[in-house]
């Protein structure tokens, strides 16, 4: 039996919103921000939605909040360490930084 393993497809929760006038008022996070994944009711670093009163983002991809993608980091002022760690930098699909190459015999 094969298995294949899923990506997480992880969305955006923060502490702020904003409204980009310039894409057609489209709602876009702003202040800290953490991964979630849709359907649950907390956070990939384990911090309760409502009790920490984050605003769910469901259309604002992880990768996107990050400044080099260009995407929704205009307002971005911190993301979490604990989500970055657990969803990657990139993404899901994100490789290790490193890879050994010239193993010890």
């Amino acid at each position: 039996m094969v298995r294949t393993m899923k990506r997480q497809q992880y969305v955006v929760a923060a502490s702020g919103q904003w409204t980009d006038e310039e894409e057609g008022r489209r709602r876009l996070p702003s202040g800290e921000v953490h991964a979630w994944q849709p359907g649950r009711n907390e956070t990939v670093c384990g911090l309760s939605l409502s009790r920490s009163r984050l605003i769910r983002f469901p259309h604002v991809t992880w990768p996107d909040i990050f400044p080099e993608s260009g995407g929704a980091a205009d307002r971005v002022q911190r993301v979490c360490r604990r989500c970055a760690s657990v969803a990657g930098h990139r993404g899901g699909d994100a490789r290790p930084r490193w890879t050994r190459t010239n193993p010890r015999p």
